[in-house]
């Protein structure tokens, strides 16, 4: 594993206490992602994928083994240090959205610039629900918009501090089969156009291959490393 790398995972596991015995839900996993890559994290439910990503984002403690999100050891962090890791370097998007009702579409994505202090977070917005296609929805609440439209609020939510590292969990896991692809479409525009690194979970082989790495795990560790091509990257 190189210096390039963005995303450091070294000999992590995770285990839980369950019913008197021990549960090992991540098993010595080691990759590295390298600034700029996308890379999808694939397997059948129960292998350990939510829990791997909350570990790379800071979000869990591993039981051993160390995570370098860019640059930064997160072993040592308490709570608030590694939150602030996260506000600087990091955007997130969510199977279930995770807007906050009582504030509208716009107040929702200036959320984590205005937590940053950033003094434009009000235009930086409204921009980026533009780019996703809502530039009319800006005052609307979330109960006032479809799951679709949720999720892209979320996804400019994400954006707006200009991550260098986005993790997405499931993004398409509540959307229906057209919705998800436009959902899709968006993401990943967004994400070429800031270059930001995408680490994704997911259970979608089609919306897997549209990133240029797939690490497939099952009971916890990693089965499988496969990159494409870049003519199949293409296609995709």
């Amino acid at each position: 594993m190189d210096d390039a790398s963005v995303l450091r995972v070294e000999s992590l596991t995770k285990t839980f206490d369950s019913g008197g015995r021990t549960l090992t839900v991540i098993d010595d996993v080691s990759f590295s992602v390298d600034e700029g890559e996308t890379c999808a994290i694939v397997g059948p439910s129960g292998s350990g994928k939510t829990t791997l990503l909350g570990l790379c984002a800071g979000l869990d403690r591993p039981t051993s083994g160390t995570v370098t999100l860019c640059g930064i050891d997160l072993e040592p962090l308490d709570e608030d240090e590694r939150a602030e890791v996260r506000n600087q370097h990091v955007g997130f998007v969510f199977q279930t959205f995770r807007l906050l009702p009582t504030l509208t579409a716009l107040e929702n994505v200036m959320v984590p610039a205005e937590l940053r202090g950033t003094a434009d977070a009000r235009d930086r917005a409204a921009d980026l629900l533009d780019r996703v296609g809502l530039g009319n929805r800006l005052d609307h609440y979330p109960s006032q918009l479809s799951g679709g439209e949720q999720q892209r609020v979320a996804m400019a939510r994400a954006f707006i501090n200009e991550p260098r590292v986005l993790f997405a969990d499931e993004p398409t896991g509540n959307l229906d089969a057209e919705t998800a692809e436009s959902v899709e479409d968006i993401l990943f525009g967004l994400n070429e156009r800031a270059d930001t690194t995408l680490v994704l979970v997911t259970h979608d082989q089609e919306l897997a291959s549209r990133t240029k790495r797939t690490l497939r795990l099952r009971g916890g560790a990693i089965v499988g490393d496969e990159r494409q091509p870049a003519d199949a990257q293409a296609v995709a």
